[in-house]
């Protein structure tokens, strides 16, 4: 893969906040994104979007926007989400190359018009396994991506309804959308690309309590769901292979 030649500028929208729990054993959110892509190359500007942080007024001075995902839902839509939306779909019709994860998906879906519901599939958590479509295996975000790879993916609301001109990438049983193209430089992943294993074990042991009460009013022993979502875990290199090549092919 190219490497980078000059330091690249990255403004991350942070969305949300997680865990307490999850937060003293592997960080936040924003985080996750810089241990997972490294600072060598790269400068990033946070911003506490779900906080009300003014956002830039245009994303010109950067060479990419990025939103992280969020334990919030953008079914209940707030004024902060509204900003954060606008200004990634304006930064992205001016070229300038946006990539929204899990909840930041979800939020560029409905910006430009799609639809976000609750998965009547229920909450994917853990590692899984996700296959590119014909069209994934093209796009630059999956450049030497195999066609089925392992993510990182914990979420209860997906993309439903696609919005006019978006094109999936990638998917599998639980969630079709697994990866949208909106625009020529806007991407979204449904899965946690800078998530690694430890970070799915501290979420998975946050909420071990709601996990397993879900599992059981589904049928399943108690205990069982658990143990399997965490003897399941499996590394997934493909994940920071996807966030450097947006920001290495897109840029």
């Amino acid at each position: 893969m190219r490497q980078p030649t000059a330091v690249k500028n990255v403004l991350l929208l942070k969305a949300g906040e997680a865990a307490e729990a999850v937060r003293v054993s592997v960080g936040d959110y924003d985080r996750w994104f810089l241990q997972a892509i490294g600072l060598s190359g790269y400068r990033f500007d946070i911003v506490l979007a779900h906080r009300d942080a003014p956002l830039p007024t245009r994303a010109d001075g950067y060479d990419a926007v990025m939103m992280t995902g969020s334990p919030l839902s953008v079914t209940a839509l707030e004024p902060w989400m509204k900003r954060a939306a606008d200004f990634m779909v304006e930064a992205g019709e001016r070229g300038t190359p946006v990539l929204g994860v899990c909840f930041g998906q979800q939020l560029l879906a409905h910006a430009y018009g799609g639809r976000v519901s609750r998965n009547p599939q229920g909450r994917e958590t853990g590692s899984v396994e996700v296959t590119l479509t014909e069209a994934g295996k093209q796009d630059p975000l999956f450049d030497g991506v195999p066609e089925r790879f392992i993510a990182q993916a914990t979420h209860e609301d997906i993309v439903s309804h696609l919005p006019d001109g978006a094109q999936v990438l990638a998917g599998n049983a639980n969630t079709a959308a697994q990866a949208l193209a909106f625009r020529p430089t806007v991407r979204g992943v449904q899965f946690y690309p800078e998530a690694s294993v430890d970070t799915l074990r501290a979420v998975i042991e946050a909420r071990w309590e709601g996990l397993e009460r879900d599992s059981v009013a589904r049928g399943a022993a108690p205990g069982e769901y658990v143990r399997q979502l965490l003897a399941g875990l499996t590394p997934s290199p493909a994940g920071r292979r996807i966030l450097l090549n947006f920001l290495e092919r897109f840029t």
